[in-house]
């Protein structure tokens, strides 16, 4: 695995490893968005990749910190609807054809809404619906409201 240099401005890292260095900036500072997300609401952080369990714990961890922030871009599949029903306006979406999800997960969070003759949402990840019982309780007592 390559390791981003200690020194940021080392431009002839990035060029020789074909990396962008204003992208990896920006993947530092969501990294660090994360973590602090994490951090808050006491999810622990994992490393240990060798270990199966952990990197599962890794996965269900990082999809916790966005339902965290993307907590009212969440959708639920309605059978009788046939279509996932977007859990702030109760509006019928399906997914859109790009996403690569193993089936149809009872409840996602996405990030993107694509108004098409279809509405579609994109960039989705599967979710528990008590995480995102847990995330709402958080923001309505917090002072944000």
């Amino acid at each position: 695995m390559l390791r981003f240099p200690t020194d940021v401005n080392d431009n002839k890292w990035t060029l020789n490893n074909y990396l962008s260095k204003r992208n990896l900036v920006q993947a530092g500072n969501v990294r660090s968005q994360l973590q602090q997300i994490m951090e808050r609401n006491r999810i622990p952080l994992h490393s240990n990749f060798t270990d199966p369990r952990s990197e599962a714990q890794l996965h269900e961890n990082i999809r916790k910190a966005l339902l965290t922030g993307f907590f009212m871009q969440v959708a639920h599949w309605d059978s009788e609807k046939r279509a996932y029903l977007t859990v702030k306006d109760v509006q019928p979406v399906q997914l859109h054809p790009s996403c690569d999800l193993d089936g149809k997960p009872d409840w996602v969070v996405f990030n993107e809404f694509v108004l098409t003759t279809t509405p579609y949402i994109r960039t989705v990840s599967a979710v528990d619906p008590e995480w995102w019982v847990l995330c709402y309780e958080f923001w309505v007592s917090s002072s944000v409201f």
